[in-house]
C-alpha cells in the first residue's frame, strides 16, 4: 500500500469537500467495492445542514446498487435529490416512490458512456475505494469494477478510500478497459471469457486526487438465503431445458457461457445447472460473482467467471482470499460497460437467466414496478443481456403473496422487455419456450405451463373470451386482477372475461 505524495484525510475531512448541489459519484457494483466511510460522513453533514435550516442534497451516480453505509445512509439524511442507474436499498426506494428522491432507472451497460457523453452533466467528485494506491495515480480496485473507472477519469477531484480489509494484493484481478468514443469507438476485442483487453489498474491524475481516507470496513455483502421447494424447482426446470437444448443441438455439447442475475433465485439456479450430470462444465460472463459460483468453481462444474462484481458473503469471500492462488486464475472482474456489452455478449452466445416481478401471457416482463407504480430496484442489466442473449431466459415463482399475487397476468402493468426479446419463461410449474410463436401460441403455452393452478381457468377463460386482432387483448379488462388486488389484497375472484 503506497500513500506517498497522497494527502492523507479523515472522513469528516474528505466530506467537507462535499457540498450542496453538486453531483458525486461512488464505486460499488452491489455492497461489493462500493464507498463506505465517506457517504457516512457525508450523511452526518447533510443531517447537521437540515437540522440548521440549510438544503444539503446531492446528485449521486454508483454503478448499480450499493450497501447501507451508501445509499441506506445518505437516504435516511435525505440528502440524496437524484439517483442513478440502479438500487435496491429499502430507505432509498422509500423516498424514490414518495417523490423524495428523483430516480432515473439506466441499462447499465449504458451509464459509463453516457458519462463520458456528457449526458449525465458534470461530475463533481468521485470517491471510489481501492486495495492499493500509488504516487503516480495507479489504483487497484477491490471486489467491484463497476462505473468507477469511468466516474474516475470525468470527475474533477478524486477521494479514495484506501480499503486494508481485502487480500493484501489484488493485483491481477481486474482488467480495466474503457472503449472510445464515437466516431473514434473500435471493435472490443474481447473472444473469450477469459480474455484480458486492458490493465490491470485504473489511471487516475494524481492532480485530481484530494486525498486518501483510511478504512477497514468490509463489504456489507449479508448471507443468502437457503433455496426453497419453489426456488428448488425453478433451477431443476432451467437445468432441464438447457439440458434439452443441448440433446437437440441447439446449445453446442461444450455449452455457453451463463449470465444469471443477482439473489436467491439465481443462486438456486446455479446450484441445478451444477447438479445436472448432462450439463458440462461451464464458463460465466455475467455481472454478478455470487456465492453459488464459487462453489461450483471449487468442484471444476465452472472454469471461469467473468463478472463486474464479487458479491460474495463475508465467509464466501474469506474462503476465496484463502485459497487464492486458485480462485485469481479463475476470476476477472471488468467494468460494467464491458460486463454487459452487447457486442461482447452477442459474440459470446451467452445464454441469459434474469428475475422478473410480472409477465403477461403474451411474454413481456416487468423487472421493475410492484402494481405498475411503486418502483423495486430497477432494470440492472437484464436489459443488456436479454436483448443480445443467445438464448433468453425469465425466471420466477408463478405466485406471490401466499397466493394473492399471481406472476402473470393479462398484461403486464410495467413493461421493460417485450416479447421481442423474451423467450423462454420458467416458473416452477414448467417451462415455456416462445421461441418462433404468434401471440396466441405464446399465450396457450405460458398458461398451459408455467401459471399457477389457482389462476389458470382465470387466464384461460380471459384468453378465450377475447380472440379477435393479432394479440387478442381486452383493455377494458386486462388489469383487472391488478384492480382486485388493490381493492382487496387478492387478485383471485377477479373478473377478467370480455363483455
Amino acid at each position: 500500500m503506497e500513500m506517498n505524495k497522497l494527502k492523507e484525510l479523515t472522513p469528516e475531512e474528505a466530506a467537507s469537500y462535499i457540498t450542496n448541489g453538486m453531483t458525486v459519484g461512488f464505486s460499488g457494483f452491489t455492497p461489493a467495492g462500493a464507498a463506505k466511510i465517506v457517504p457516512k460522513a457525508i450523511a452526518k453533514i447533510a443531517k447537521e445542514e437540515h437540522n440548521s435550516g440549510r438544503e444539503f442534497k446531492i446528485g449521486v451516480i454508483t454503478g448499480a446498487s450499493t450497501g447501507d453505509s451508501l445509499d441506506g445512509e445518505l437516504a435516511r439524511a435525505d440528502a440524496v435529490a437524484w439517483r442513478t442507474p440502479y438500487q435496491s436499498d429499502k430507505f432509498l426506494r422509500k423516498n424514490i416512490n414518495l417523490g423524495k428522491t428523483k430516480f432515473f432507472d439506466m441499462h447499465l451497460s449504458a451509464l459509463p458512456q453516457n458519462l463520458r457523453y456528457g449526458f449525465l452533466g458534470k461530475v463533481d467528485v468521485a470517491v471510489i475505494e481501492a486495495s492499493e494506491v500509488q504516487a503516480d495515480g495507479k489504483v487497484i480496485l477491490t471486489t467491484s469494477v463497476g462505473a468507477t473507472p469511468t466516474l474516475a477519469r470525468v470527475a474533477e477531484k478524486v477521494i479514495i478510500e484506501l480499503n486494508t480489509s481485502h487480500q493484501e494484493s489484488l493485483y491481477g484481478l481486474h482488467d480495466i478497459y474503457e472503449p472510445l468514443d464515437p466516431p473514434m469507438r473500435r471493435p472490443i476485442h474481447l473472444t473469450r471469457c477469459d480474455g484480458r483487453i486492458g490493465t490491470e489498474y485504473v489511471q487516475i491524475d494524481p492532480n485530481k486526487i484530494i486525498g486518501v481516507v483510511a478504512s477497514e470496513a468490509p463489504d456489507e455483502i449479508g448471507g443468502f438465503r437457503e433455496s426453497d421447494a419453489t426456488t428448488m424447482k425453478i433451477g431443476e426446470n432451467v437445468a432441464t431445458f438447457l439440458a434439452s437444448e443441448m440433446r437437440a443441438g441447439r446449445v453446442p455439447t461444450e455449452f455457453l457461457p451463463i449470465q444469471s442475475g443477482v439473489g436467491n433465485i439465481a443462486n438456486a439456479v446455479l446450484a441445478a445447472l451444477g447438479d445436472n450430470e448432462d450439463i458440462p462444465s461451464f464458463q460465466m460472463y455475467s455481472e454478478v460473482i455470487q456465492d453459488s459460483v464459487i462453489k461450483l468453481m471449487s468442484e471444476d462444474k465452472i472454469s471461469f467467471a467473468s463478472a463486474t462484481s464479487l458479491t460474495l458473503s463475508p465467509e464466501v469471500l474469506q474462503q476465496t482470499y484463502d485459497n487464492y492462488s486458485f480462485f485469481k486464475r479463475r476470476l476477472l472482474l471488468r467494468p460494467q460497460e464491458i460486463s454487459n456489452h452487447p457486442e461482447v455478449i452477442r459474440r459470446l452466445g451467452i445464454i441469459s437467466i434474469n428475475t422478473a416481478i410480472e409477465v403477461d401471457i403474451f411474454g413481456n416482463v416487468n423487472s421493475t414496478h410492484v402494481m405498475g407504480k411503486e418502483m423495486m430496484n430497477g432494470i440492472g442489466g437484464s436489459g443488456d443481456f436479454t436483448r443480445n442473449a443467445f438464448i433468453s431466459i425469465f425466471t420466477c415463482p408463478s405466485i406471490a403473496k401466499a397466493g394473492a399475487i399471481s406472476a402473470i397476468v393479462p398484461m403486464v402493468s410495467h413493461l421493460d422487455h417485450s416479447e421481442h426479446s423474451v423467450q423462454v419463461l420458467i416458473t416452477e410449474q414448467g417451462i415455456a419456450d416462445l421461441r418462433a410463436k404468434d401471440p396466441q401460441g405464446r399465450a396457450n403455452a405460458i398458461i398451459n405451463n408455467c401459471v399457477h393452478p389457482d389462476y389458470r381457468e382465470m387466464l384461460w377463460d380471459y384468453f378465450k373470451s377475447m380472440q379477435s386482432g393479432h394479440t387478442p387483448q381486452t383493455l377494458k379488462n386486462a388489469f383487472k386482477m391488478h384492480e382486485r388486488f388493490l381493492e382487496h389484497k387478492d387478485m383471485r375472484g377477479a373478473t377478467i372475461t370480455a363483455g
